[in-house]
């Protein structure tokens, strides 16, 4: 057994069992070979992976931290600096960052701007081509309402003034309630994500609608929970064997696809998670 990698496993440990906020990036998922070894059957299964294997690439090369006060760091940031794939300024202009979708896991618009500022950090750019927001709470047929919708979508419109986002979008909204948000919102949304679970076929009035009032519809197959408070400690404890995680609660997770324009491709892909350690 390798005891220096053993003691900065210890010592990892000891970042999780005192840090009260985890900021958690997979790093380009393009370029991980490792998970290509195994293909996920659904999106729930592939983020469960990753956080498992971030956590434990990032114990296996965690180093003591010490605050100023000599304590131990409140936030802390698992990611693997050799697999981030930043963004330089020369190649900005040649690429989008698409795709990106926020699910929120607790109610808060405190975590929309903490998502998006984090992977402007992450990324190193000054704004997100477009989000799509998920937000917590009931989902289409379920009692999902204007109301409930609204103040994520102020905060969302906030940060286009500011120019964090260029543009909006929506998930899993009907003709009905997407024909509310527009009439309602100042900052139009510019996609409708519709999962392909549910209906096979785009319903004739969305489409009309949509087509109408130049919104595009967008096809997705994640699960109305992207992952419970239980799956998620399930990974963490899985990633950091013999780590005690029930008392960590996941905030959001934003999955952001950054494309060249040029080719259409996926230059990399990745999750952002943020946690926090409820208080006692």
């Amino acid at each position: 057994m390798d005891l220096q990698n053993t003691n900065t496993n210890v010592e990892g440990k000891e970042l999780l069992n005192h840090g009260k906020t985890l900021r958690l990036h997979t790093g380009n998922l393009v370029n991980r070979n490792r998970l290509k070894k195994k293909c996920p059957g659904s999106p729930s299964e592939e983020l469960r992976d990753c956080i498992q294997a971030t956590l434990s690439d990032w114990l296996s090369t965690a180093k003591p931290t010490s605050t100023v006060s000599g304590g131990f760091p409140d936030t802390l940031d698992c990611s693997i600096p050799e697999a981030t794939d930043a963004i330089t300024p020369e190649e900005r202009e040649e690429v989008k960052i698409s795709a990106a979708k926020l699910f929120l896991c607790e109610s808060g618009q405190s975590a929309i701007r903490d998502a998006v500022e984090t992977a402007c950090q992450t990324l190193a750019v000054s704004q997100l081509d477009s989000v799509i927001i998920a937000p917590p709470g009931p989902v289409e047929g379920d009692g999902r309402s204007l109301a409930h919708l609204q103040p994520a979508w102020e905060e969302l419109e906030s940060l286009v003034r500011k120019q964090k986002i260029a543009a909006i979008g929506t998930s899993d909204l009907d003709k009905e309630l997407l024909e509310q948000l527009y009439n309602w919102a100042q900052v139009k949304p510019s996609s409708n994500q519709v999962n392909l679970a549910s209906c096979c076929v785009m319903p004739p009035d969305l489409t009309a609608f949509a087509k109408e009032f130049d919104i595009q519809l967008l096809t997705h197959s994640d699960p109305k929970e992207l992952m419970s408070t239980a799956t998620f400690q399930e990974a963490m404890q899985e990633g950091a064997a013999g780590l005690s995680a029930t008392d960590w609660r996941l905030e959001w997770v934003l999955r952001y696809s950054v494309i060249v324009k040029s080719r259409g491709i996926i230059k990399s892909k990745g999750y952002l998670v943020s946690a926090r350690r409820a208080s006692p």
